[in-house]
């Protein structure tokens, strides 16, 4: 089965570099616009993070069809870093502890990134589960970039850290899910490349 992970087109918070896990902003007009420069995607399946940003790139993408809302694919919750950027929380020590940690520090108010990254396997599993019980060709997860990254981290083959998998907005992966390769006992993606919109799926 062929599936898109696609990251949300930009949003002020992102212009601005901030931490926008959920707060609900909608996308920019210069978003939009790029959004709707892309053409070559289609997908039978679109699931979506209940959030604005990735509703909204969802429409731009695959107009007309209906989308399965995730809830487990929303962005992390920054907690009080959340709508501020690195300027803002400089000389703040709980940033730089955080930031002391390589990320690995629960967000303070906010999530554990372990638990994030585990909420969003859990929402794309459940995502493939539906696609493999209704037999789907292809599907698309409209999501935020900490979702592409913790999906790819636990599955995608060869292992690369959660970091090396960043996409920028509106773009992502293109995915081979094979069914012998995604049982209960092993979960792996072998076959991962930047999506190229230009070029349409087969």
């Amino acid at each position: 089965m062929k599936v898109y992970l696609i990251r949300h087109g930009e949003t002020e918070g992102n212009r601005e570099k901030r931490y926008i896990g959920k707060t609900d902003e909608p996308l920019t007009k210069e978003g939009k616009r790029e959004l709707e420069k892309q053409t070559g995607i289609q997908a039978e399946t679109i699931f979506v993070s209940p959030l604005k940003r990735c509703r909204q790139t969802a429409e731009i993408l695959f107009p007309h069809q209906p989308v399965r809302i995730l809830e487990e694919l929303a962005e992390c919750d920054f907690g009080t870093f959340e709508n501020k950027n690195w300027k803002e929380l400089s000389g703040d020590p709980a940033y730089q502890a955080w930031i002391d940690s390589n990320g690995a520090l629960p967000f303070p108010q906010g999530e554990d990134p372990v638990e994030f990254r585990a909420r969003c396997c859990r929402g794309f599993e459940r995502g493939l589960a539906q696609c493999f019980r209704e037999e789907t060709g292809s599907a698309a997860f409209v999501v935020h970039g900490g979702t592409i990254m913790s999906i790819l981290e636990r599955y995608g083959v060869p292992r690369k850290d959660f970091y090396q998998w960043h996409v920028k907005n509106g773009q992502g992966y293109e995915l081979e899910v094979e069914a012998s390769l995604w049982t209960p006992f092993s979960r792996e993606i072998h076959q991962i490349k930047p999506l190229l919109y230009t070029v349409t799926a087969q």
